[in-house]
């Protein structure tokens, strides 16, 4: 029996969605399953690993209940404005009911062209879906909200990008595919009602205290700027780039979503770009904060007329909102911080933030790979500081920061239980990915093994701990299409 999904978003919203209907694959072939989450959604991983399976994962036969959508939204790209973007190479199936009772998107991406491809092919390579998949399994494991990959299905279809490559598909499951996108395209076309009915549901499906606040509009932009300020608090203190912050890739939820050039930061630096379309590096690691307080300020101005009837007044109530972020996400990472090191809450903060401010510095002159070391430090409260000396070259500044690190008495247990040993290394992302290319997923399945138990240290997996030799030098990611 196939899983029944519902219509809800092709049925509230026929004018944010064109009927569409997925390619069909010549030649389908599961890749990967992502039984876990199969289990958690209340569906049969065996059957979704047969060929009816197999035909739900890549759209050929929508279930019951699906009214496969393209969704329509606008968006900044990298600053300039696009009033009408859209799923190019994406098909919404429909929502499947989670066993708690909320809704989950079942999404796919690479699916062929649509109304929306702009020329495009509408197509994905196994690599790509993989990576997706990779790094969504690794955010949840992390802890970090995002959305996941149900499955990669190969179609035995080309696609041609410098070369010819396998084709494939991706099954994605969110919280919503509801984008700041999404809000900017009803707010450009001057559809009030529209952007309402926006607002409720994505209240009743995200952000229900909102429905109480005097003003529901305004209670939604709070809730979103508080769940997004959490998100790239999140990133940053894994050393996640995301690599393309545009505003119809910002959900409403506060997922992550879209993961097309992004990497984790191997020796840190805040002007860590991976994205080989980022010339400028407005997506770098260190602007990901001021990016996403400048997106939801684009979320604000979509609001306004549901603010209030006074342009001056709305203006001014949204800019009060948007205060939030920067105070939610410096309190998020000061305290995923002082976590890193392992600092109780007994220690004062005029202790605490100096210290933090005083390490990424260290950090950055001396090339330090971001996650061994923090990894590391617990060995140093433990009483063995030799593996993280050996990292740093000044060893005159390591050796005072540890002086007055150790002083405040740091718990090595807590550090150990939020600093990650394994995390997608780059070099063995791509290692993998070519693997699988070439129809080899044993790579693929030993590295989504490492990073779903990301702080229990495997002799097994050690070699997934271990930086580039070459640090990623010159390392460059791309969006797949």
């Amino acid at each position: 029996m196939s899983p029944t999904l519902s219509a809800e978003f092709a049925t509230a919203f026929p004018e944010l969605g064109v009927p569409w209907q997925a390619e069909r694959a010549p030649d389908p072939r599961l890749l990967i399953l992502n039984e876990a989450l199969a289990t958690e959604l209340g569906l049969d991983p065996a059957r979704l690993g047969g060929p009816d399976g197999v035909a739900l994962l890549t759209g050929a036969t929508p279930p019951a209940g699906a009214r496969p959508v393209a969704q329509v939204y606008s968006g900044h790209q990298f600053g300039s404005y696009a009033p009408r973007l859209g799923d190019g190479r994406a098909l919404l199936l429909g929502e499947l009911r989670h066993p708690d009772g909320s809704l989950r998107d079942l999404h796919l991406k690479g699916s062929g062209r649509t109304p929306f491809s702009r020329g495009g092919d509408g197509l994905a390579a196994v690599g790509p879906m993989l990576r997706e998949y990779v790094i969504g399994e690794a955010m949840h494991a992390l802890g970090i909200p995002t959305t996941r990959a149900l499955g990669v299905v190969a179609t035995g279809r080309a696609v041609q990008r410098e070369s010819p490559l396998p084709g494939a598909v991706l099954a994605r499951v969110a919280r919503s595919h509801l984008r700041v996108g999404t809000f900017q395209y009803a707010a450009v076309n001057g559809d009030r009602d529209l952007l309402q009915r926006l607002v409720d549901h994505a209240i009743a499906r995200h952000h229900p205290q909102a429905a109480g606040a005097a003003t529901p509009a305004l209670g939604l932009l709070e809730a979103v700027t508080e769940a997004q300020a959490d998100l790239v608090a999140g990133w940053m203190l894994v050393g996640f780039v995301h690599g393309v912050m545009n505003t119809d890739n910002m959900t409403i939820s506060g997922e992550s979503i879209d993961y097309g050039p992004c990497a984790f930061m191997d020796a840190f630096d805040p002007a860590t770009v991976f994205s080989s379309i980022d010339h400028a590096g407005r997506y770098a690691y260190g602007n990901q904060p001021p990016i996403a307080e400048w997106n939801l300020s684009r979320f604000a101005e979509t609001l306004l007329p549901l603010l209030d009837d006074d342009q001056d007044k709305a203006v001014e109530i949204a800019v009060e909102a948007l205060s939030r972020f920067r105070t939610r996400y410096a309190t998020g990472w000061v305290r995923g911080m002082r976590a890193k090191l392992g600092l109780s809450a007994q220690v004062p903060q005029e202790q605490a933030h100096p210290l933090i401010d005083d390490l990424l510095p260290l950090l950055a002159a001396n090339s330090v790979d971001f996650t061994s070391f923090f990894r590391r430090l617990a060995a140093a409260a433990r009483g063995d500081a030799e593996p993280v000396r050996g990292m740093v070259l000044d060893l005159a500044g390591i050796d005072a920061w540890l002086d007055r690190w150790r002083a405040l008495q740091p718990d090595p247990d807590a550090m150990d239980a939020v600093n990650p040993v394994y995390i997608p290394r780059n070099h063995r992302v791509e290692e993998a990915l070519d693997a699988a290319t070439d129809g080899d997923l044993g790579p693929l399945e030993r590295l989504v093994a490492a990073v779903r138990s990301p702080y229990v240290e495997r002799a097994e997996h050690a070699a997934y701990a271990d930086p580039a030799p070459d640090g990623n030098v010159g390392y460059r990611t791309f969006c797949g299409t």
